[in-house]
């Protein structure tokens, strides 16, 4: 296995996939075969890449360290970077567990760098999509198998400025993404600029940092069922020409993207409170960040809604995963299994409502992947603000996340996400075409899910 992993070490930046490899994760599915899932606990588990961990964390790792007493976590607490974990791995220091994103998970899957925990899971009577919801399943799931134990979902939605959207005489329903005629009439009324640059939007769609909500909401496909990149569907034009109908009647993408850069998205002078948008996608942890400002705003929240005119929202969050080679893989199993258990996700929830209560901030809730433990973590901490805008924001999230879809598991993930942006970003400038730019990201990427599933 040792010489297998040398001879696919070449890597790129950590936004990239590795290039070279063979197919199929064979060898890793051997060495899983022969783990015993279900020893006891014990020794030493050197985990990497649960970083900065903070009250919701910390409080997990704590938990799990009252369940696992026989086992010593060495905890690298760095980020995961993906030239330095195959790197590692070439040079035999192979980590027990790795939190990472879960869009890398299929890739390593392929190249047979990490197990298949469907085992371990088994031995820790977790039921895969009762105890997650199915859709974050899917997302670490690959040739019949599942690679990673998955944490988190936070679902976007959109997040609306009353007080822009009022003064421009516009209502919240009208910022609908599934009727571009409505939609882009009140974008219209909204939208102001002064020599033709803007000064407010009236929607940011996030168009790179969304794209996939884009194209999938709009009816599109970014790979088919065994993981290969399908970018260049005619199905995926359509949310590239929504896109571009809605930063064209802005100024243009260049002018947005120049526009949206000057934001203080995490300061006092936010874009909401500097009235920059009428309305803007945003992930669930979002509203975390404006909840200082509540009494200077008027906000409100609808959900994405699809060509179909449904809500609609995709999975996004990061995973645990057991590289091959791992010296303690019982024990990483049981970590794993302990930090994302229905009991460590109470924990969590206590202790940030505990924190909540301290700092008087507002508890907006915890998106944790599990069903059960979100429902439960609501009913007990997420308690009406003083703010009805603020708490229908807050409800919304939680309604959008019974609407998720996968992005799609695939070996080359990360480079169908890479290639997408650049395809959106060359239509969107008027450099190519959509189906121009398709077609070359398509090549593009189907390269990257070749040389990573070639035999």
């Amino acid at each position: 296995m040792h010489k297998r992993i040398l001879g696919i070490a070449a890597v790129v930046a950590a936004s990239a996939v590795v290039l070279t490899g063979c197919g199929g994760g064979g060898d890793a599915a051997d060495m899983a075969d022969d783990v015993d899932w279900g020893a006891d606990a014990t020794g030493t588990l050197n985990a990497w890449g649960f970083e900065n961990a903070d009250d919701v964390g910390q409080s997990r790792l704590d938990y799990a360290a009252e369940q696992l007493k026989d086992v010593k976590v060495d905890l690298d607490a760095t980020a995961f970077d993906a030239q330095k974990f195959t790197t590692r791995l070439a040079g035999g220091n192979v980590p027990d567990v790795v939190q990472m994103d879960r869009r890398y998970v299929t890739t390593y899957a392929a190249q047979g760098l990490i197990m298949p925990l469907d085992e371990c899971l088994d031995e820790q009577d977790v039921e895969p999509r009762d105890h997650w919801y199915p859709f974050v399943v899917d997302d670490v799931t690959y040739d019949d198998a599942i690679w990673a134990v998955p944490q988190f979902y936070q679902p976007p939605a959109i997040l609306v400025n009353k007080k822009v959207l009022d003064e421009a005489g516009v209502k919240a329903d009208q910022i609908d993404t599934s009727n571009p005629d409505v939609l882009l009439d009140a974008i219209g009324k909204i939208y102001q600029e002064e020599g033709g640059v803007p000064t407010r939007l009236g929607f940011d769609p996030q168009a790179t940092g969304q794209s996939g909500l884009w194209i999938l909401g709009m009816g599109g496909q970014l790979n088919d069922d065994k993981g290969a990149p399908t970018l260049d569907d005619p199905k995926n034009v359509a949310g590239i020409e929504m896109l571009k109908k809605i930063t064209d009647a802005q100024g243009g993408y260049a002018a947005v993207k120049s526009f949206t850069d000057s934001f203080d998205t995490f300061g006092d002078n936010n874009q909401f409170v500097a009235g920059q948008v009428g309305a803007q996608v945003n992930a669930q942890w979002y509203p975390n960040v404006l909840s200082p400002y509540m009494d200077q705003l008027e906000l409100e929240a609808v959900p994405f809604r699809g060509a179909d005119g449904e809500p609609f929202s995709v999975a996004s969050g990061t995973a645990f995963v057991v590289p091959a080679g791992a010296k303690n893989p019982a024990a990483a199993c049981a970590w794993m299994v302990d930090l994302t258990s229905d009991e460590a996700w109470a924990a969590a929830g206590e202790a940030r409502g505990e924190t909540r209560k301290k700092d008087g901030g507002v508890n907006t809730g915890l998106f944790t992947g599990s069903p059960a433990a979100d429902k439960a973590i609501r009913e007990e901490w997420v308690t009406e603000s003083g703010n009805s805008g603020f708490d229908q924001v807050i409800s919304t999230y939680y309604d959008v996340v019974d609407y998720g879809q996968s992005f799609g598991s695939s070996p080359a993930g990360q480079e169908i996400q890479n290639e997408l942006n650049n395809a959106i970003t060359a239509a969107l400038l008027g450099d190519k075409s959509p189906e121009e730019a398709l077609k070359d990201a398509q090549k593009a990427a189907m390269r990257a899910y070749e040389n990573i599933t070639q035999d």
